[in-house]
């Protein structure tokens, strides 16, 4: 498989593949989220500074998406795919073995650093198939992407309570050394034809923005929606712990798997896309995560109707939320191979911006309101996101179609 990947065919059993390794790598972002407590206890973090644990990780997956992500444009694929994952592996070797605080620390910003890698594999895909199926095969490897996220927070505290923090790290380290060897055996080539160097890559991606509706767009459709995935995933383990419901960690953590169910919306988001049905598709995915919060508003807290609830609209949000990204990706791939790389470096990095921001909101309101705020500001952001696309079809922004080559970002989704 050492072809170019512009010239090859992708097979079936390749788009499963690369769903995979989208799976395990961004799984590396999420181990910590419901490891906070363990690891500050064992790095003797302060309660206050337990937060960086997270944080930092986050971060540097926010930098990477804006350093890295672009040399897709310009740096062979399948090498600087498995540079990054092996960058990740030491990272999260170094953290398995840091003693303190600051070491571990500077490891799981390499981690985030590295798990860039799976924004790197998202968009080599899309080139392999044919253009009437490059829809279906964006879903197939974003529902790898959505079930590594949403996995990797129950997996993380089952190891934790069966083995402790690191077996974690452990598992994780030697998943990326094991798929770095795997990738290097099946990932065809791709050559990238940019004539820009690194300097005028980074530069390019400002005019990008400026230039490209649909980029800007799409992005920040997706950051209200992923901003209201991060307001229902951050406040609902506080709510479940109250004294209200009373769940234990092992019960949080089984109540993560229900979302896992939403992942199926990515390749049917993809195969509406194929058949031009992005924008009725987009309107849906809105309306179902905002349906999604007014469910919980339902019940009475704590009682059975309202777990059940609960249940329902992690599963619904999840599919609204993993269907927009899909339609997204599908949209700016449309706007040429030789710069897609730039492309989703931009539109994660804003809706990456969107979901930070949504983690804050969710903490917040529910120190603040409880549940009823929590809800009713989860259900305003994809309806914010709804008004701006509706200004999308009064201003006459065009349907996105595919279009091969060219460096013609000045003109690009107008």
């Amino acid at each position: 498989m050492s072809s170019n990947a512009e010239t090859a065919t992708m097979p079936a059993w390749l788009v499963w593949m690369l769903a995979t390794a989208c799976g395990l790598i961004v799984a590396n972002i999420y181990y910590t989220q419901p490891l906070v407590g363990p690891i500050a206890e064992s790095l003797s973090l302060s309660p206050a500074a337990a937060g960086l644990i997270v944080t930092m990780t986050q971060v540097g997956y926010g930098v990477g998406l804006l350093l890295i992500v672009p040399l897709g444009d310009l740096i062979e694929n399948r090498r600087l795919v498995i540079s990054v994952i092996l960058l990740a592996a030491v990272a999260l070797v170094g953290a398995l073995f840091a003693r303190q605080a600051t070491l571990f620390l500077t490891a799981a910003l390499f981690v985030g650093f590295g798990s860039v890698a799976v924004q790197i594999l998202v968009p080599y895909a899309p080139p392999l198939a044919p253009a009437a199926r490059r829809g279906q095969v964006v879903g197939t490897v974003m529902s790898g992407l959505m079930l590594g996220i949403m996995l990797a927070r129950p997996v993380a505290s089952a190891l934790t309570e069966a083995f402790g923090w690191q077996a974690v790290f452990v598992l994780s380290s030697l998943l990326m050394v094991v798929l770095s060897l795997v990738l290097a055996r099946v990932m065809p080539q791709r050559r990238p034809t940019a004539a820009l160097g690194y300097g005028g890559l980074l530069l390019s991606m400002g005019r990008l923005v400026r230039t490209t509706p649909i980029l800007r767009r799409r992005a920040l459709y997706q950051a209200f929606l992923f901003a209201a995935f991060s307001v229902f995933w951050t406040a609902v383990p506080l709510l479940l712990a109250s004294p209200v419901y009373g769940f234990s960690q092992g019960d949080i953590a089984l109540f993560g798997l229900a979302g896992v169910a939403g992942a199926v919306a990515a390749p049917i988001a993809g195969r509406l896309a194929d058949r031009g049905l992005t924008r009725p598709a987009t309107v849906t995915a809105m309306l179902i995560a905002s349906g999604a919060f007014l469910l919980t508003l339902i019940a009475e807290p704590g009682t059975a109707l309202a777990v059940a609830l609960l249940v329902v609209a992690a599963v619904v949000l999840d599919f609204g939320v993993s269907a927009n990204v899909v339609l997204g990706q599908r949209a700016i791939y449309s706007l040429g191979d030789s710069y897609r790389g730039r492309l989703n470096g931009l539109y994660m990095a804003t809706f990456f911006t969107g979901g930070a921001i949504g983690s804050a909101l969710g903490g917040w309101s529910q120190a603040h309101g409880g549940w009823g705020l929590t809800g009713w500001i989860g259900a305003a952001l994809p309806l914010l996101a709804l008004l701006y696309f509706l200004t999308e079809l009064a201003f006459g922004v065009p349907e996105p179609l595919w279009m091969e080559g060219g460096e013609a970002e000045a003109g690009a989704g107008r």
